[in-house]
């Protein structure tokens, strides 16, 4: 992969000079490579990716826990199906009904039809997982999701009939696909990114582990000190931090050298 580091701005009285890091896959290099050292898409064509702190769950650890069970309770008769993308009916009545949940989630004219479009016909959706009430044969929910094989699929957007609120219905469809990939024998599924406390419903499940700029971490903890960093003034980068670097490197900076996924041979 080639990486681009984009400017953020500066604080220069605590000589913080952040970047943000973009990937371009190369040649022989699959998004799943990408995925894999902690970039998620930013482009719906999968040709332009960031580094971030990003959620994953491993597939082979997955164990449903009671709360996982709970939620998947609260709605016996919602059937669920994996439809790839070419085959799925994209139709006007189907956008207005995502166009309508986004309004009232993200706030009027966040989504849009042309980035509901894009969405729906760029590579980054590969397939979409569609929920069905079976008593009333009415459509509750669509996810977006790229799959790649048997190594991963990403959890993108999600659409759910608001009514349902009271029956947890949008994490009753993340509770159940991270079931059937585990079932389809997929190694992870990507949840997306992770940085406030709102965000820590997709570490519920057995198996979850973040991305931390340094290596996978399925410390939980970790990530909990992360967020809580983030309500304070920050005058230091993260590994320049001694309570960080004590508490997860046991101390030394050497150790989070050697965990690294980043290594560059060549200029």
């Amino acid at each position: 992969m080639k990486l681009l580091f984009s400017e953020h701005r500066s604080d220069g009285t605590n000589y913080i000079y952040p970047y943000a890091i973009w990937a371009f896959p190369e040649a022989g290099e699959t998004p799943a490579d990408l995925f894999s050292r902690g970039f998620l898409p930013s482009s719906r064509n999968l040709d332009r990716f960031y580094l971030c702190r990003n959620v994953r769950i491993s597939l082979k650890d997955y164990r449903p826990s009671a709360e996982n069970r709970r939620i998947l309770r609260k709605n016996p008769d919602v059937a669920m199906a994996l439809i790839p993308r070419q085959e799925f009916d994209y139709n006007d009545r189907r956008r207005n009904f995502y166009q309508t949940y986004a309004n009232a989630k993200f706030g009027n004219g966040t989504m849009t039809h042309d980035r509901l479009d894009s969405l729906f016909a760029g590579k980054v959706t590969s397939h979409v997982l569609l929920f069905t009430d079976t008593k009333t044969s009415r459509e509750v929910g669509t996810v977006t999701l790229y799959v790649e094989s048997k190594k991963l699929a990403h959890y993108y957007y999600s659409f759910y009939d608001l009514n349902f609120f009271n029956r947890s219905l949008g994490m009753f469809m993340m509770t159940a696909a991270v079931g059937f990939f585990q079932e389809q024998g997929l190694e992870y599924i990507y949840l997306g990114s992770c940085y406030t406390q709102n965000a820590l419903y997709k570490t519920q499940f057995t198996g979850a582990e973040f991305f931390n700029g340094v290596r996978w971490s399925g410390n939980l903890e970790e990530l909990k000190y992360l967020i809580r960093r983030e309500s304070g003034q920050i005058r230091q980068h993260l590994l320049e931090i001694e309570e960080y670097r004590r508490l997860f490197y046991d101390g030394d900076t050497a150790n989070a050298i050697a965990a690294t996924r980043f290594h560059l041979s060549s200029i």
